[in-house]
């Protein structure tokens, strides 16, 4: 019972330090996911909030208008797990499997089995272990996030939704035995894409 009130509240420290050290980074986080320069940019860019090109030629996102049109509402913090998560899970996917693991965080955004914000969805622990490995081992907090990402998470945030409803991934060639026998006990193939296998209950 102490041990595991001794958790919730360490749990809840880090969150809170988590908070704390976003919000003091948002003016920074800001400044690199908005247009600062008006530039020319193609259409299918303009639609996503992709500039062409700043004045230093680096490619810049506007996420005011990545959520324009969005069927999900989500502020800079959350929008930025969101487009951190999809990078550092599905880097090396294309397109359609960053849209696939974005489709999963928003199918468990809209399921009641699941918090209800996207940065509880990724963060969240059970028995001490997160649900996403890249949070375990880091490298959620070192990606840069790349164009592709940003437009997959843009259909995603659209509606657009090819995940047959999953709720659950897993790259087999890389998870631990003993959770991989989890996922094929306890729930349902969908299909494979990629490194990934998609799964719902």
């Amino acid at each position: 019972m102490y041990k595991r009130a001794l958790t919730v509240l360490l749990t809840a420290h880090l969150l809170f330090l988590a908070g704390f050290l976003c919000l003091g980074q948002m003016e920074e986080i800001q400044r690199n996911l908005q247009i600062k320069v008006p530039v020319a940019a193609d259409s299918e860019s303009r639609m996503i909030g992709i500039a062409s090109r700043t004045s230093s030629g680096q490619r810049v996102v506007d996420c005011n208008e990545l959520q324009r049109n969005s069927r999900y509402h989500l502020d800079m913090v959350e929008l930025e797990v969101l487009l951190k998560i999809v990078e550092a899970e599905a880097g090396c996917e294309d397109e359609e499997g960053k849209l696939l693991v974005a489709n999963v965080i928003l199918n468990r955004l809209n399921s009641d089995k699941f918090p209800d914000s996207v940065s509880e969805i990724v963060f969240q622990q059970e028995n001490g272990i997160t649900q996403f490995s890249p949070v375990s081992d880091g490298s959620y907090d070192r990606v840069q996030i790349s164009e592709e990402t940003v437009r997959a998470v843009g259909r995603a945030l659209d509606g657009e939704d090819i995940s047959e409803g999953a709720l659950y991934f897993a790259a087999r060639d890389y998870a631990d035995s003993k959770r991989m026998r989890w996922f094929d006990e306890k729930l349902t193939l969908l299909f494979r894409h990629g490194g990934h296998e998609f799964f719902k209950e």
